[in-house]
């Protein structure tokens, strides 16, 4: 399939978990890890977020050079009361996997498998690099479909959120992917005063 680059964004706590089994949402970490979520933005055509992560962290997706901002949602609900959707920033696609979504004002609805999205991302819209920031359920299918590129982790050791069900980058539990994924480590940065590190990972063929 035609696919963009695709990187992905998360913050994990000292075991590895995004959040807490409550979903917890964003906030637990430092306001460097903050500005660095969004220099990682600035590089992207198109932002991608799954619409729980999207409503826990009440993002609004903004960045300077204005990417599409999309949203994937298995049953295509949305809520137009979402500050995303009253917010000035890039054109807004939402993507409904298994429905189709919610006419609201001002957006692009999709009907679509995610292979299929990502396709007409870079084939229709001429995104060539795609910047996911979850949550685990969405980094879970990129995963499977093999198609991540780059990972960028702050690994926040001043977190601990345990629970089997507690979900990492790539969900919680569950059964493993369908084969391991290569990465090499392109940049370390330990924060000791903030009890954080900040990493990046690409892959390798």
């Amino acid at each position: 399939m035609s696919a963009p680059r695709i990187s992905i964004n998360f913050a994990v706590s000292a075991d590895g978990k995004i959040t807490s089994v409550e979903g917890r949402p964003s906030g637990w970490t430092s306001d460097a890890d903050h500005e660095r979520l969004l220099e990682l933005r600035q590089t992207a055509d198109a932002l991608m977020v799954g619409r729980g992560t999207l409503e826990a962290d009440r993002m609004t997706m903004k960045a300077p050079q204005q990417p599409l901002r999309c949203i994937v949602s298995g049953r295509g609900r949305f809520d137009p009361g979402h500050p995303v959707f009253s917010t000035d920033g890039g054109p807004i696609h939402l993507l409904g996997t298994g429905g189709q979504p919610n006419a609201i004002p001002g957006t692009t609805t999709h009907h679509m498998s995610l292979p299929d999205f990502l396709e007409y991302l870079h084939r229709e819209q001429g995104v060539r690099h795609l910047h996911c920031e979850g949550g685990g359920h969405l980094g879970r299918s990129l995963a499977e479909l093999d198609l991540i590129d780059e990972i960028h982790l702050t690994w926040a050791g001043h977190k601990l959120f345990g629970g089997a069900a507690a979900p990492g980058i790539t969900a919680a539990g569950g059964e493993f992917l369908p084969a391991s994924r290569a990465f090499r480590l392109t940049h370390f940065e330990p924060r000791e005063e903030l009890g954080e590190v900040f990493l990046s990972y690409e892959r390798t063929q």
